[in-house]
């Protein structure tokens, strides 16, 4: 015990200085809460009995923070800066990404680089991101941690539990990901962008998307060539490992292959967090007109657009986000009148509802079509029933091996002896005219084997009478 508290002078374990990896292996830079809330929710529930919010803060974040000093011992993890209102940042050196990648199952060369310096200039950008992936990912806390809490602390942690899910865990999440237009993933070129959150969680619906995030600070021509930069990376291919051009996407991520003629590319999502001084719903009409060759998809008289070659653009606001996460009809898709959620706005309802009633339709055409097999099979059935041969010996009628044997055959086929009767009551008719047939020799050796009678007066006369 001495010697694991000298190489971990705060006390902290294996899996909380794993927790800590991981959460800053894919935000880059954070504050110890936000390390908190993503690692262990449940603590957001505990210390409720603290007189002060700062008290009660300093309660639910000194298990990471004693986790933060033993790495920053061993020099995987160091102070970045420090907030305006005073939170202090925290980010990984080179040797803490290569730590977290072993945490998060990543190639180092995914890792990205260290954000040394971002407290610097107040990180405003780089903790509204961390601000979206908290309100997409939706941290449950574990109940179990919680069952010494008061009744009120254990009914609010119920009701967290019990709202809509966000997607994904942190390992479901990167930041600051580049998408080379040129180059390769390693060493880009120009003409490409960044992400600032690239999602990958098909077990909720997102096999992939692409999170930007603007702080009302930039404009909408602006943000146009960013989209160019996106169209660009997605219409990208490159030779596979097989030797074949793919999406350079499709190399490192993987996706489900679109419905012929309706392929889009992976969606971005437009994250608005008001805080500039630009207004998003000016600046969002703007972008919809300067990118609309990008988004807007082909309609067809069935009642839907398809997006083939596309980009899905999506737009929400931070304070939106936060609020109802991915699950509010919160998501507006630009070409679309309405708001919807994250799936909805992602995908393609109206192709998908197309698609089922064309399905209802085929298989109630299919049920129809079985059933009419079915009644015409009953209807064969009851009257070949209905012509099945009686016996005539005992009126029951004939099994389908009798009634297929004294079916008429080929030429040269010997016809049955007894059409008319059953195997039971032909076998007795058979064994009856056997037995008489053999009977009918021994009468005639009896008849033949009589003696000649006398009488009194002679042998009687074989002749009439009165003959000779």
């Amino acid at each position: 015990m001495a010697g694991k508290r000298e190489e971990n002078p705060a006390g902290s374990s294996n899996n909380l200085r794993g927790d800590v990896l991981r959460v800053l292996g894919v935000l880059k830079v954070a504050t110890v809460e936000q390390i908190q809330q993503i690692a262990a929710p449940h603590l957001n529930y505990r210390h409720t009995d603290k007189p002060t919010p700062s008290k009660r803060k300093q309660a639910r974040t000194a298990a990471h923070l004693g986790a933060l000093s033993d790495l920053r011992k061993h020099s995987l993890a160091e102070n970045g800066g420090q907030l305006p209102g005073g939170d202090r940042l925290r980010n990984l050196t080179p040797m803490g990404l290569k730590a977290a990648a072993r945490e998060l199952g990543r190639p180092v060369g995914e890792m990205g680089d260290p954000a040394r310096g971002a407290g610097r200039t107040g990180a405003s950008h780089p903790m509204t991101v961390n601000e979206a992936v908290l309100a997409l990912l939706r941290p449950k806390p574990d109940l179990s941690q919680l069952a010494s809490e008061p009744a009120d602390v254990r009914a609010a942690a119920q009701a967290a539990v019990d709202a809509p899910a966000g997607l994904g865990t942190i390992a479901s999440y990167a930041t600051e990901v580049a998408l080379p237009a040129t180059g390769t993933w390693s060493n880009p070129g120009k003409g490409g962008t960044q992400a600032d959150i690239v999602i990958t969680a098909p077990e909720d619906g997102v096999p992939l998307l692409f999170v930007e995030i603007d702080n009302c600070f930039e404009s909408a021509p602006v943000l146009a060539a960013k989209i160019d930069k996106y169209m660009r990376f997605c219409q990208r291919k490159v030779k596979d490992v097989d030797g074949k051009k793919r999406p350079m996407w499709r190399t490192r991520w993987w996706v489900p292959d679109g419905r012929r003629g309706d392929q889009p590319h992976p969606p971005l999502l437009l994250v608005f967090n008001r805080i500039g001084p630009r207004n998003p719903n000016t600046i969002i009409a703007q972008l919809a007109e300067l990118t609309e060759r990008h988004w807007k998809g082909t309609w067809y008289e069935d009642g839907f657009h398809m997006y083939d070659g596309k980009l899905p653009i999506v737009v929400t606001g931070m304070k939106q986000l936060k609020e109802h996460g991915p699950a509010g009809a919160v998501f507006r898709r630009l070409g679309r009148p309405h708001n919807q959620t994250l799936l909805e706005a992602i995908g393609n309802p109206r192709r998908e509802a197309h698609d089922a009633r064309k399905q209802a339709e085929y298989a109630a055409r299919q049920r129809e079509h079985q059933e009419e097999l079915r009644r015409i099979v009953a209807q064969h059935k009851a009257e070949r029933e209905a012509s099945r041969p009686v016996c005539a010996g005992c009126g029951n009628r004939f099994t389908d091996e009798r009634w297929k044997a004294i079916e008429p055959a080929g030429w040269g086929t010997p016809r049955d002896t007894h059409p008319h009767l059953c195997d039971g009551c032909k076998q007795r008719a058979i064994t009856a005219e056997r037995q008489a047939e053999q009977a009918g020799p021994e009468h005639q050796e009896h008849d033949q084997a009589v003696p000649e009678q006398r009488t009194e007066g002679g042998w009687l006369s074989r002749f009439r009478p009165g003959a000779g």
